[in-house]
């Protein structure tokens, strides 16, 4: 598939003020970025559920990972991860494909970390095939790791991580964190209602990417897949995924990262993407007002600015991101708005080309 799609910003003309925690203020004079959907295809599809996706850059490469599963959606130990690279983002070859035994290995995430390209999964433990039902008491974080991008080991169990369902991380002042989701006390509840109101959604940090310890809580409650950033003086800025398709928050702390401030969205976001482009603030996700689409949008304010759907569908988004140039970036994300030569929907991975309009 190759389309051109054009999205353009909000017509209304705005400026920004920063504001305390780098927060921006709207005001009249300057207009939001003007985005172009350049092109989307798809850059993965081998018959398989694929779905999660994560890009980022190492060593002069580009990297996209996902989870492969010929047994669908679900929780399976046939579930595994693939990593591919290029070296122009459009041929990708795969250089790493893992699984961990009687887990599904789901939601890879990239770290470049001591010299090192790491991918991290949360993992659910099956057994041999899958389960009625599992316990998130159980989940456990695992990472493969390269120091070349062609080379890999592992996986290995991230100490710190059982009970953790990790998820994306990022580094600051020579440390990595990581979000881990998790059960309050680690209780044990009879029903996903009762589960999904103690839900936190940890803040975990290392001095060497596989041993964890807590650093915060993202969220207290109704805790989920959490993105998250570092401000140049150490803040964090994150957009969070609530659980019980709550709205998602903007959620904010200064170090040591134990006061937050949690704002509401306007939405629910699914597979959250926070990260920023050109000096501006891009989040996106899974949008599920209307049939659900995977969207990107400016956050401006603690309020978000669509700018793009991009050609999805059904069980859809999970974006990464890469910016190519200021005015240009690269977007992956899974979607199964496409049917296969059968007429079945397949759910594959794509890649869309944005570029900011001069």
């Amino acid at each position: 598939m190759n389309c051109l799609i054009t999205a353009l910003s909000q017509a209304a003309a705005i400026a920004l003020l920063v504001l305390p925690q780098g927060r921006l203020a709207i005001a009249a004079d300057l207009e939001l970025p003007k985005v172009h959907v350049e092109s989307v295809w798809r850059a993965f599809n081998n018959g398989e559920h694929n779905a999660f996706t994560d890009l980022c850059r190492f060593r002069g490469q580009y990297f996209l990972t996902f989870r492969s599963c010929p047994a669908g959606h679900g929780v399976n130990p046939t579930a595994s991860i693939i990593v591919l690279s290029s070296d122009d983002t459009k041929t990708w070859q795969q250089v790493h494909r893992f699984n961990v035994p009687l887990r599904d290995t789901r939601d890879p995430h990239f770290l470049v970390f001591r010299e090192k390209l790491f991918v991290y999964t949360g993992t659910w433990y099956c057994g041999t095939s899958a389960p009625e039902s599992y316990d998130m008491n159980e989940l456990l974080g695992y990472g493969c790791w390269s120091s070349d991008g062609s080379s890999w080991q592992g996986p290995q169990m991230l100490e710190g991580t059982y009970g953790h369902y990790v998820w994306r991380a990022a580094t600051y002042g020579g440390k990595a964190y990581l979000c881990g989701r998790r059960k309050r006390d680690f209780a044990k509840v009879a029903s996903r209602e009762e589960r999904d109101a103690i839900v936190e959604s940890a803040l975990l940090d290392s001095d060497d990417g596989f041993v964890w310890r807590k650093a915060g809580l993202f969220q207290e409650h109704y805790g989920d897949e959490t993105a998250f950033l570092f401000e140049n003086d150490g803040s964090i800025l994150a957009v969070a995924r609530s659980g019980g398709k709550r709205n998602a928050q903007v959620c904010r702390a200064q170090p040591p990262y134990q006061q937050w401030q949690r704002i509401d969205l306007d939405r629910y976001i699914g597979g959250p993407l926070v990260t920023r482009w050109g000096g501006w603030t891009l989040v996106g996700g899974r949008r599920t007002t209307g049939p659900a689409v995977t969207s990107l949008c400016w956050l401006v304010d603690d309020k978000l600015q669509e700018f793009a759907e991009l050609p999805s569908g059904g069980d859809t988004s999970y974006p990464g991101f890469v910016q190519l140039s200021p005015t240009k970036a690269l977007v992956s994300y899974y979607s199964s708005h496409e049917k296969n030569d059968d007429g079945q929907s397949m759910t594959a991975i794509y890649l869309a080309e944005l570029v900011i309009a001069q």
